[in-house]
């Protein structure tokens, strides 16, 4: 009778389940969407091969462990430092941009912007803006002018308006078809428009590693939506092959807009910028245009 009680006993300890609170039951939660987006952000850049090659890494450890290859252990003892430097070298861009698409997070934003009141003049296009833009890109679709123009919105985007000319006038139609006019100097690269103003010309902008963007698009849309996955920006693009217009945002592209369809594009910017500010901003005022 003792030996079936010790027995008993021991598979009771072993199957004994510690009591859960609360706190527990949060750190799971927490712990379990933490891994999830991980292995989300993973599938989505070259960081899921390294990942699975670090996967095949430490099975070959573990073998090397159970039949005690020691000198090939000593060598990964001696190597994994130099590994990990390397691979936040390595990929220092896919955690760059991890970390802004955390950055961007709604309730992260709505955190910092209890603490960074922003001023009254937050509307982000006025419509008289909205009316010369829109009338620019059709007149250069027409013509099948290609053209790049993006529109700033939360995230700054100084480091790539650096990398063009700076402009710094009012949003024209006439100035924008006048850049993008073929063989003249500022026509190559992006337009960056922040508000009411054209800031820079000739801008670079990040080309997207997606491989899930159709391959009949070219260098100009893969550039839209490069900068669309790196920033909340809104992109339009002209397209020099067909005259096609299409809007970039949110690292997805929407393609063949009519005049009507890129308008309420537009008009969602100060939508989007009213609703997070809890009031109607008066923006510049301008005679509408055709």
């Amino acid at each position: 009778m003792d030996k079936i009680n010790a027995f008993i006993q021991r598979y009771i300890d072993w199957l004994y389940i510690p009591q859960l609170h609360i706190t527990d039951i949060m750190e799971i939660g927490i712990i379990s969407f933490v891994i999830y987006h991980l292995l989300r952000w993973f599938q989505k850049t070259r960081a899921w091969t390294l990942f699975k090659g670090i996967v095949v890494l430490l099975l070959f450890v573990a073998l090397a462990t159970v039949f005690r290859f020691n000198t090939i252990l000593w060598i990964l003892k001696k190597t994994v430092n130099i590994a990990v430097i390397a691979v936040i070298i390595i990929f220092q861009p896919e955690f760059r941009n991890a970390l802004e698409q955390l950055g961007r997070r709604s309730f992260v934003s709505s955190l910092f912007n209890i603490v960074e009141q922003k001023s009254a003049d937050t509307e982000r296009i006025s419509e008289a803006t909205v009316n010369e833009i829109i009338k620019a890109v059709f007149d250069m679709a027409k013509v099948k002018t290609g053209a790049l123009i993006v529109l700033e919105q939360e995230v700054a985007l100084g480091d790539y308006e650096n990398t063009g000319i700076s402009v710094d006038a009012l949003v024209t139609s006439q100035l924008l078809i006048n850049i993008f006019e073929k063989n003249t100097p500022l026509h190559d690269g992006a337009v960056l428009i922040r508000k009411d103003r054209v800031v820079a010309a000739t801008c670079y902008l990040p080309l997207s590693s997606s491989k899930v963007i159709n391959k009949d698009l070219g260098t100009r849309h893969r550039a839209a939506i490069g900068i669309s996955e790196v920033s909340d920006s809104l992109t339009i693009i002209v397209s020099e092959e067909t005259g096609s217009v299409s809007v970039a945002k949110s690292g997805r592209l929407i393609r063949n807009l009519d005049p009507e369809g890129l308008k309420k594009q537009l008009l969602e910017l100060n939508k989007h910028g009213k609703q997070k500010d809890g009031k109607k901003t008066e923006g510049r005022k301008g005679k509408k245009k055709a």
